[in-house]
């Protein structure tokens, strides 16, 4: 199991269904469903918080606020900075956990020795953009949600990386990708965290179990001779690490050679020290 380390960020305690967290200066409590334990809640902040989200018995939720809190706020990790602000299905705009495959993917441009082109589908709010552009990327991101690219086209503005060779596309990526195999673009690494489920612009379903075999076969041809790092994020509860590696082992490993690997995905909780899982990564890289 794999951690990030932060600085502006920190995962407090666990207890009941709920995560206390510390996002700069700001205390929230979020739902998450997979603190299935209860137990004291010793740290003081429970109950210093400055907002809770509460699931509501029909469906959504609601923020509760207990203390004045900026609209917006900001929190830095490694040099980048991200625009933070409370959503109305409980997230903020920034998923930490996602800090070591940005470290990854980070790691293994700046080792490349060469030019280096990614494709950063659904895309969101940015974070694994900024991180490859530091390190001297040129940046396809793609998510349908226009609201989430300009949120990442902030968080770029914020982190110094508005003039870095990077395209913002508010585009269904499914379809994005069959018209960069027509135009016969490539890539040199592409990031993708798709959703678990949804529906499309013609009301069609999307259920990433049933899909991603053919989205992944579908990036096959836009990727370079000589790929980098295919880099696969999950948030899907019946999609294991193993089953996404093997995915990742048939398709790109037995083609480029190189080596794969999954994971859980993970932040330390410093009332425990224990690591509460947070989604799943799996990775093909060249090396």
């Amino acid at each position: 199991m794999r951690t990030a380390d932060w600085h502006d960020y920190e995962l407090i305690d666990t207890s009941s269904g709920e995560r206390l967290e510390r996002w700069g200066d700001i205390l929230l409590i979020r739902p998450d469903p997979q603190i299935i334990w209860a137990g004291e809640k010793r740290d003081p902040r429970w109950k210093q918080a400055h907002g809770r989200y509460v699931r509501s018995r029909s469906g959504g939720g609601s923020w509760q606020v207990y203390k004045a809190m900026p609209d917006v706020w900001k929190i830095g990790w490694e040099g980048l900075t991200f625009r933070l602000k409370p959503m109305g299905f409980k997230h903020t705009g920034l998923f930490p956990e996602q800090a070591v495959n940005w470290r990854f993917a980070g790691e293994k441009i700046r080792q490349a020795g060469r030019p280096v082109k990614v494709l950063n589908l659904f895309g969101y709010t940015g974070a694994a953009t900024l991180a490859c552009l530091e390190a001297g990327a040129a940046v396809t991101h793609v998510d349908a949600s226009k609201g989430m690219v300009q949120w990442a086209k902030e968080n770029a503005q914020a982190s110094g990386l508005s003039d870095r060779p990077v395209r913002w596309l508010v585009d269904d990526c499914v379809k994005f990708v069959q018209r960069e195999q027509r135009r016969g673009n490539t890539y040199d690494a592409i990031i993708m965290d798709p959703p678990s489920y949804g529906r499309g612009p013609g009301g069609e379903v999307w259920k990433l179990e049933e899909q991603l075999y053919g989205l992944l076969t579908m990036c096959l041809p836009i990727l370079s001779e000589e790929p980098l790092f295919f880099l696969l994020n999950s948030y899907t509860t019946g999609l294991s690490p193993a089953v996404m590696e093997y995915l990742l082992g048939l398709l790109l490993q037995e083609r480029f050679g190189g080596q794969v690997s999954s994971d859980e995905i993970g932040l330390r909780v410093t009332a425990t020290g224990l690591t509460l899982p947070c989604g799943s990564t799996a990775i093909w890289s060249a090396e």
